[in-house]
């Protein structure tokens, strides 16, 4: 079976949900700006339009054909592609491509909830929670078998995911980041957490899933084959993802670190 088997066409939930962030984040932007932004400095930088554009752009390709309709009507493997898309990539894209000061707006109403919310083994607890009830066979056949189900467990894998990063980025003033090397402990955490689940996949001699076993196979692949592939994609494309951050944190913290031995170097020399 080929990729014919699955016609193009729009998702409109999708296109929906889209319209509303670039919507909102205009509006915010152009409107909320002149009363909230912060005197002095840009309402919004280019790194960040540039940032929030690609967190909307990975949503939409995740969510839309055919990423998605792979992953419902054939492949779990694209499955777990669109799971980790939207939990280690889409958050902390639209996270820092949002000015502080438009987040804080927005979140002003529950500071107190996030205050709690993001204490980071909270945090981690909700998101890897979350994202192992997802990848249980029960609720992946729920999923499968209710779009209804499907759109609430992604919004709750992205709203824990949002948490999870939250302590990384500190993307408002109220609620400060990590220092740096706790920052790198609690990703490198994280990145072991999902190896359990992965192991299962990547090892399991039947299939985990026995939904799949009753959708079409898309190019010939086996599920058991489509199965290792999702393992090694959640162990190696998560570990990427995450090991990544953790290499920027360490970097830009050592650039912080030089430049201001540069600086306390320079008031101490003689002139």
């Amino acid at each position: 079976m080929g990729l014919d088997a699955f016609p193009f066409h729009i998702h409109l939930e999708v296109v929906g949900v889209v319209a509303a962030l670039v919507i909102g984040y205009v509006y915010g932007l152009r409107r909320l700006a002149v009363r909230h932004a912060p005197r002095g400095e840009p309402a919004v930088t280019s790194r960040q339009i540039a940032w929030f554009t690609a967190g909307v752009s990975l949503f939409a390709g995740v969510e839309m054909w055919p990423v998605h309709d792979i992953g419902e009507g054939s492949l779990y493997s694209f499955h777990m592609v669109e799971h980790l898309v939207l939990a280690l990539l889409v958050p902390p894209a639209l996270l820092k491509g949002t000015p502080w000061w438009l987040l804080r707006l927005l979140v002003k109403p529950v500071i107190p909830l996030l205050r709690l919310a993001t204490r980071p083994i909270v945090a981690l607890v909700a998101f890897n929670a979350v994202f192992a009830l997802m990848h249980s066979p029960a609720v992946v056949a729920a999923m499968l078998g209710s779009p209804p189900v499907h759109l609430i467990l992604h919004v709750a894998m992205m709203g824990t995911a949002v948490l999870m990063w939250w302590p990384v980025l500190g993307p408002i003033p109220d609620l400060p980041r990590l220092t740096p090397l706790m920052a790198m402990g609690y990703l490198f955490l994280q990145s072991l957490i999902p190896t359990i689940p992965a192991s299962f996949l990547t090892f399991a001699d039947e299939p985990v899933y026995a939904v799949y076993e009753t959708l079409p196979r898309l190019w010939g692949l086996s599920v058991l084959d489509d199965q290792l592939i999702a393992g090694l994609i959640m162990k190696i494309g998560g570990g990427i993802i995450l090991w990544t951050a953790i290499a920027v944190v360490y970097f830009k913290w050592a650039f912080e670190e030089e430049r201001a031995s540069g600086l306390r170097r320079a008031k101490a020399s003689p002139r």
